[in-house]
């Protein structure tokens, strides 16, 4: 008679030989936490290291499981761009100023292995606990949050949260967290010593020089150290507030023009309001720049396109987007952060020579 008999196939133990960090670290002859840093492209790391283990890991078809990683280190490695709504023309609500910003820093954070939410907020909403507090993001950036003094409240509680947070903006006393911003007021006294260097003597402001809005107001202050520099007297009848809006500009060179002779220059404390200040006059057949100068602020794509090209001080948005990116992720990693201002530059174009 003939017995069966089940034969039970044997499946040899098979060692899982994924390639992990441990791996690169090894062969690179450093630490893993240098390898995580490295492969993020951490500026943390040389750039001779960063190379090296990027290569090995390229070698070794090595790929970071990102859930994986942020399950372990508790984090989303995503950062939260929050941009405050501006009144505009169109219904973009974005001053055009943002969008560059917007775009270096996406490119920023993507070269830092880094996702972006980017998100419209307002003051009476509850941003300030919708992401990092709320485990959305490792971190916000701030933009067009320049007054600081109307959400106080809210980074308060964003510090007292221990949430990690960067704001574009000028540096006030007592803020909390970290600014990086431009230097407005070094940009407005380059601006107007240029005017006054180019002949002109009766040079007028427009925008809001007001504590409620500190980036114009130190533009304001640098028109004002020029000014007294060539020994020009101040003449508060030059001196116009207005929004950050076209409309205003053209309001505001419109009333100039009515009650002031011999006005030969402008400086605006936005290119927004330089190009509504300029389509005034050319309105009135007034020349520009042969009877008025014209210098804005910002460098908006629109400046170079202008009848006549608009001089402006550049803000450089590649570098600020940049920096934004760098120092929250110090912030993040738990480095050491300052804050910083980035130097202008005077471009001079057709509307001031």
């Amino acid at each position: 008679m003939l017995s069966s008999y089940s034969h039970a196939e044997v499946i040899p133990f098979m060692k899982d030989t994924r390639i992990n960090s441990f791996d690169i670290a090894h062969r690179a002859g450093v630490s893993q936490s240098t390898v995580s840093r490295a492969l993020r492209n951490s500026p943390l790391v040389n750039k001779e290291t960063r190379e090296k283990v990027q290569a090995i890991a390229r070698e070794l078809n090595y790929t970071v499981d990102k859930n994986a990683a942020n399950l372990r280190s508790q984090t989303t490695h995503t950062i939260a761009l929050l941009l405050f709504e501006d009144p505009t023309a169109d219904d973009s609500l974005i001053n055009p100023f943002f969008l560059s910003m917007l775009g270096s820093v996406t490119r920023a954070a993507a070269e830092r292995g880094y996702d972006l939410l980017v998100s419209f907020q307002q003051l009476d909403q509850d941003w300030h606990n919708e992401y990092e507090v709320a485990h959305r993001a490792d971190g916000m950036i701030l933009l067009g949050y320049g007054d600081y003094t109307t959400y106080a409240d809210k980074l308060q509680q964003l510090a007292e949260a221990k949430a990690h947070f960067v704001i574009w903006g000028p540096m006030m006393s007592g803020q909390p967290g970290h600014s990086i911003g431009c230097d407005n007021r070094l940009g407005g006294y380059e601006a107007c010593k240029h005017l006054i260097a180019s002949g002109r003597k009766r040079i007028a402001f427009i925008g809001d020089h007001s504590d409620s809005a500190p980036e114009f107001l130190l533009r304001y202050q640098g028109y004002c150290d020029a000014l007294r520099e060539a020994g020009i007297e101040l003449d508060n009848n030059l001196v116009t507030n207005a929004a950050n809006l076209e409309s205003a500009g053209a309001d505001a060179i419109k009333n100039l023009v009515s009650n002031n002779e011999g006005i030969d220059a402008v400086f605006t404390a936005s290119d927004l309001i330089a190009i509504g200040a300029i389509k005034e006059l050319q309105h009135q057949n007034i020349a520009v720049p042969e009877q008025i100068a014209i210098i804005g602020f910002d460098d908006i794509p629109a400046a170079s396109y202008m009848h006549p090209p608009l001089s402006t001080v550049r803000q450089d948005t590649q570098l600020a987007g940049k920096l934004l990116v760098h120092k929250l992720i110090q912030s993040i990693e738990g480095e050491q952060v300052d804050s910083e201002l980035i130097k202008p530059n005077l471009i001079v174009r057709a509307s001031c020579l």
